[in-house]
Order: C-alpha cells, then sequence, then structure tokens
C-alpha cells in the first residue's frame, strides 16, 4: 500500500462542501469517483480540513491509501481528466505512511475578499463578496488584531458548532488592499466630490483581502470575522467592539455571517516531509 497525497484546488459554487454527505454533491463525491475510475479503488480521502458549500479552495490538501501501481507522475494528468472542470488536482506526492492531511497540518489559512467599489466584479462575482460602499480599512485592521494569540472564540462560531472547545489560535490576521485596485472617492460624476467628502471621509474603495492563520478553525468562524469587520469599516461597531465581542462568549454579539462565495483555503502548512513527485 501506498499513501499519496494530493493538493486540489477547486470552485466550490456548485458544491455543498468539501466532505461527503448522504445525498451530497461534494468535492470529496467527485474526488473519490475520479480516483474509483482511474484505479478501480474505493477510497476514503482524507482532508485537511472542511470547506462549506460555496466556499473555495485553492490549497486543499487530502491523502488516501492505495495499492494501485500507476507512478506518481501520472496521477495529477489523468485525475483531471475525469474531473469535471471546476476542480484540478495541481500535484501528486508519495507522503509517508503515517502522513494525515488534518492531524499533521501545522496552520492553514483562509482568505476572505471583499470588493467595496461600487459595481461588482463581473468576472470574480463568483469569488468576492461585494459590498457597494467603502469601507474604514484602518479600522478594520485595529479590530483585527484584537484576535490574535489563543482565545475562546465562541461569538464568532455558529451555535451549530459540535467542538468540545471553542479555544483556537490565531497565528497572523491581515488586511491587504488589491495593488492597482483602489477607485478615487471622487470619480463619480453622479455623486460629487462634496457628497463624498461628507458621507465617506476616511474610507476606501478597492478590493480587500483578509488573510487568517490559525492552527485550528470552527465552524463558520472566517466567516462570522469578516462579516463583523465589515461593520467596523462602515462604522456601526468600533474597532474596539471585536475585542469585547470575544470576551462575551456569545455569538449574538457577533455581526452576520458573510457571504460564503467570499472565502478560499489558502494555504496549508506541514513540516518539512520527504516527498517524491
Amino acid at each position: 500500500m501506498r499513501n499519496i497525497a494530493l493538493v486540489v484546488s477547486y470552485d466550490g459554487t456548485d458544491y455543498q462542501g468539501f466532505q461527503c454527505q448522504p445525498g451530497g454533491h461534494t468535492i470529496q463525491d467527485k474526488l473519490e469517483a475520479a480516483i474509483y475510475h482511474l484505479s478501480g479503488e474505493h477510497v476514503k480521502l482524507m482532508g485537511s480540513g472542511r470547506t462549506d458549500a460555496g466556499v473555495h479552495a485553492r490549497c486543499q490538501v487530502v491523502n488516501f491509501l492505495t495499492s494501485s501501481s500507476i507512478p506518481i507522475e501520472r496521477w495529477a494528468i489523468a485525475l483531471n481528466t475525469r474531473l469535471p472542470g471546476d476542480i484540478v488536482v495541481q500535484s501528486v506526492y508519495g507522503v509517508p505512511d503515517e502522513f494525515h492531511a488534518r492531524h499533521h497540518a501545522l496552520n492553514k489559512t483562509y482568505r476572505y475578499t471583499i470588493n467595496c467599489n461600487r459595481t461588482p466584479d463581473l468576472f470574480r462575482r463568483r469569488y468576492e463578496f461585494h459590498h457597494p460602499t467603502p469601507l474604514d480599512i484602518e479600522g478594520m485592521k485595529a479590530g483585527l488584531a484584537c484576535l490574535i494569540g489563543e482565545h475562546d472564540f465562541t461569538s464568532y462560531t455558529s451555535p451549530l458548532s459540535t467542538k468540545p472547545s471553542h479555544v483556537r489560535t490565531i497565528l497572523k490576521a491581515s488586511l491587504e488592499l488589491e495593488s492597482g485596485s483602489e477607485e478615487s472617492l471622487y470619480a463619480n460624476p453622479i455623486y460629487g466630490r462634496a457628497w463624498d467628502e461628507i458621507h465617506y471621509v476616511g474610507k476606501q474603495r478597492g478590493v480587500v483581502h483578509l488573510y487568517v492563520t490559525g492552527t485550528g478553525f470552527l465552524y463558520n468562524m472566517v466567516r462570522i470575522i469578516a462579516g463583523t469587520l465589515v461593520q467596523v469599516g462602515e462604522g456601526k461597531r468600533t474597532p474596539e467592539d471585536m475585542a469585547r465581542i470575544l470576551a462575551a462568549r456569545d455569538r449574538s454579539k457577533a455581526g452576520p455571517t458573510a457571504m460564503p462565495q467570499g472565502l478560499s483555503l489558502w494555504e496549508v502548512v506541514y513540516e518539512a516531509l520527504p516527498l517524491s513527485e
């Protein structure tokens, strides 16, 4: 038997999440079916983490055991010819027998994208949340900093979470305005300079990426953080409210759960392994 790891990217728009579920149309279903069609084996994939319905992945890592003699270098091309176009195997590795994609992950990074230009981007609408008014990016950054470290994230977790503990560690968190994406506040001839100066002072337009890196995440955690940060950016909450919400350990104190299409599993990090392509 060999242990094989796949690095997979997918557009989650049309799927009910990553993990198999009864009657579900999931990423795991499609991957396992493609492996069966290629090797004749029914395998059980182990994923680095779950993604919800409508959520994407730039770097999802999975592993499975196989007795197939297919060379490692042929798996990616062969699987991609058997997968739908919105799921792509980027690379394939032979890994040690004990490797487990979820248990051995040191940390994961999620990215949430907010487009706060006046109009949505037709060609990126499946991968970003459109918020049509400018946001206070600096205020959002200040609020986000309160979440770094080990905390009880009950306030930023869905009540449907089944985890026995909501204590998690955020290693890094940042907001980045996409280079070249900022839109002038005063470019719109309909509103005019005076209107924007009064209503949007201190706020910015553009495409904003929220990156959160942690050792583990809870159900809807990043999307609730994003939804609450948007309220800070709107001026409905202060940056200091982020810490007060965290301390409350009460989901009702936080903001809404942001739309799924803005979220992507961005990166998964492991210790150095003797990987062989």
